[in-house]
């Protein structure tokens, strides 16, 4: 049987950032992914944006990590030439109600550490983004995008020239946890849904995005009490046929944020198009189809603050799905990143509903689960 000291689940952009993180310190790493390349999940179907750390509450880990990684983000992003942009962000108010929400996300900006937020009146708000039809904004310099695949392809070349390794068509479809800790696992190949090998490992990171609940429950051994439930919230994408993002609008423009979503924000893209969403659109199961159907919501969505939007030219883009640890009516969950402490297994890490904002947070996040190891 092969052993080997680190195995890490999913070769998403936070898989990737964690495998990195834990080679660079010297540890023994592989990194498995079930389909035939890197990225192919929630990481390829985002918005690509570098947060600032606005929305949640300051002790959540989602704002802990969100504050401290986009700094680490800009910076890794400089030494490694992946194109980006701190482009500003304004989360706009259009209703003399929504700008007391807004006020509101103004002091809980600063509670959480971002210091570099402005509040605007509708007028300075207009000299900043011309087309922009508002009452009030919060400007966050801070906030960007980025090229999410250039990221992933630079923390691919950081495990592997740190000796990790990554196998790609090779689910992991569960395994046993040992007595004196880790695991032992039952490892696929692309061609089906049978064991071809197995695996010893001394610490095992679950960083499987939507399906990481799945692999904890095909684990012997481990407290199916500890796994929280899953809930599906796709995110559809369009785009502004024929758009040019360099006439319209320089900086991403954002409503105020409901209980589970951002609401569907208008980013100028790197390529120069104009992208709207996501919305949030419940599911039983990942879907990625976009329904052509959803657009006038979109253009009834963007015209409270883009009044001028072109009619009618709405071009279905791509879906992604966040996974949700909790449904509609609850309040939003943080982050759920159990180890030993919390569950008692020694050398097992899960991570659990790491959707946005995840991505800018993935360089805290390898920290940290950095941290857990060498506890």
């Amino acid at each position: 049987m092969d052993e080997v000291e680190c195995t890490i689940i999913g070769a998403g952009v936070v898989g990737l950032a964690v495998a990195a993180e834990l080679a660079r310190g010297g540890r023994e790493v592989l990194v498995l992914e079930k389909e035939c390349g890197f990225g192919g999940g929630i990481s390829a179907r985002n918005s690509e944006i570098i947060h600032a750390g606005l929305y949640h509450p300051a002790d959540f880990l989602k704002t802990r990590l969100c504050v401290a990684g986009k700094e680490l983000l800009y910076r890794y992003c400089r030494e490694r030439a992946i194109t980006h942009k701190r482009c500003a962000k304004l989360v706009v108010a259009t209703t003399e109600e929504e700008t007391g929400r807004l006020r509101q996300l103004h002091r809980r900006a600063e509670a959480n550490g971002v210091g570099d937020v402005e509040y605007l009146d509708g007028e300075a708000a207009r000299r900043l983004e011309p087309e922009l039809s508002c009452l009030g904004a919060l400007s966050s310099p801070s906030s960007g995008m980025l090229d999410s695949r250039e990221l992933m392809l630079s923390l691919c070349a950081d495990i592997e020239s740190a000796s990790g390794s990554i196998a790609a068509s090779s689910p992991c479809l569960g395994g046993r946890l040992c007595a004196n800790g880790g695991a032992i696992l039952s490892i696929g190949s692309g061609e089906g849904a049978e064991a071809v090998a197995r695996l010893r490992t001394r610490f095992l990171v679950n960083c499987a995005g939507l399906g990481a609940q799945d692999l904890a429950r095909e684990l012997e051994g481990f407290p199916q009490a500890c796994i929280p439930p899953l809930h599906f919230g796709k995110g559809n994408y369009f785009v502004v046929d024929g758009g040019v993002a360099e006439t319209h609008f320089s900086r991403l423009i954002y409503p105020l944020p409901g209980c589970h979503s951002l609401g569907i924000h208008l980013t100028p893209t790197l390529d120069g198009k104009i992208r709207l969403g996501p919305d949030l659109q419940w599911t039983d199961a990942p879907d990625y189809r976009v329904d052509a159907n959803r657009a006038p919501a979109f253009e009834a969505a963007v015209r409270r603050y883009w009044p001028d939007m072109p009619q009618g030219r709405l071009r279905p883009d791509y879906a992604g799905v966040r996974p949700k640890l909790s449904r509609p009516g609850e309040a939003a969950a943080d982050f759920q990143i159990l180890s030993e402490a919390q569950h008692g297994q020694v050398g097992i890490i899960h991570m659990f509903g790491i959707e946005s904002p995840g991505l800018t947070s993935c360089l805290a996040l390898a920290n940290h689960v950095a941290s857990l190891v060498a506890q």
